[in-house]
């Protein structure tokens, strides 16, 4: 047997190597409802803080990690991460937030008569665990029969009544590729993550509540609103395991986080599922993170406090949510 040089042995893993890298990427950008199905299990975080937890990776908020995050705070100032809920029926907001004014009581009170239907894309709210089910199965194998009409019976929102406390991080992707806004169709792909990573020096911890902007509201105030349910920038399924391999504690994004459509054959919002479902990680969805980024951008400062309290819903699925940075 003829032996090869050390040159060419070098080449030959050269070319390995380069070949592993192109072979990921592809797998990464072209998932399949039997990938979904295989990467359910190998993210699973299912028994690690016991059979019965409820809080998933927010255990990963510990009060080391709490004081740390207060450690942030050197200005003291605040920015919100919310959309003001609006009363209007639009193709962007097919659920508009009900106020209605009741008259004065006794002479000297103004009284309020709210509703809302706050899961889907109009109004910044919060997912629990408890919010998506796969094959009949919620996070930590509840049963999707925990799901009563008069609310959940596990899972529920309010395992987060002590509210959230830890270092925000956020990725601004349009930033990234130099643009104002994404585009309904641009896909966010764990290649981004990693270069944004590169580009400002911060590497995202265990415990920490990520948000990605796609600029979806600047693209809103530019050209008027749009079925987002049917196309919409976001991260596909592949970043799961990105997140994962970081341990963060919460996702938030300025729309479903999910790329609409999902790129997964089979598969609906199957970022949802990954992290809700296998990985315990609550998510804070359709933020508007418009002011954030300035406010980062002009500071070139992308970490931050950040706080949040869900309201405490009894068997509720999630919340509106109000998140805040604080500098």
């Amino acid at each position: 047997m003829k032996r090869l040089s050390i040159e060419a042995l070098l080449a030959l893993a050269g070319g390995l190597l380069i070949f592993s890298v192109q072979a990921q990427t592809i797998s990464s950008h072209n998932l399949s409802g039997a990938d979904v199905d295989r990467m359910m299990k190998e993210l699973s975080n299912w028994g690690r803080w016991g059979k019965s937890d409820e809080l998933g990776t927010v255990n990963l908020i510990t009060p080391a990690k709490r004081k740390s995050a207060a450690a942030l705070v050197t200005e003291g100032v605040a920015v919100s991460l919310s959309r003001d809920t609006d009363a209007r029926k639009t193709i962007d907001n097919q659920a508009p937030f009900v106020h209605k004014m009741s008259v004065a009581v006794d002479g000297q009170f103004n009284m309020d008569d709210d509703s809302i239907f706050f899961h889907g894309f109009g109004h910044t709210h919060f997912d629990a665990l408890s919010h998506v089910f796969y094959k009949g199965q919620m996070y930590n194998g509840f049963p999707q029969t925990a799901a009563q009409s008069a609310g959940m019976t596990a899972l529920a929102v309010t395992a987060y009544k002590n509210g959230i406390f830890t270092r925000g991080v956020l990725i601004d992707i349009p930033r990234l590729r130099d643009v104002p806004y994404l585009d309904t169709d641009a896909v966010i792909y764990p290649e981004d993550l990693d270069a944004w990573e590169k580009k400002t020096g911060i590497h995202i911890q265990s415990g920490d509540a990520v948000f990605v902007r796609t600029g979806r509201w600047a693209r809103r105030a530019a050209k008027g609103p749009w079925d987002i349910g049917s196309h919409s920038a976001g991260l596909y399924a592949s970043c799961a395991r990105w997140f994962r391999q970081r341990d963060i504690a919460i996702l938030g994004g300025d729309t479903a986080n999910d790329a609409i459509p999902s790129g997964v054959q089979g598969a609906s919002f199957p970022l949802h599922t990954l992290l809700l479902v296998a990985m315990g990680t609550p998510m804070f969805d359709q933020c508007d993170l418009e002011e954030l980024s300035k406010a980062a951008a002009a500071r070139n400062r992308w970490t931050f406090l950040l706080t949040a309290a869900p309201l405490r819903v009894s068997g509720g699925t999630g919340s509106l949510a109000n998140p805040i940075a604080v500098f």
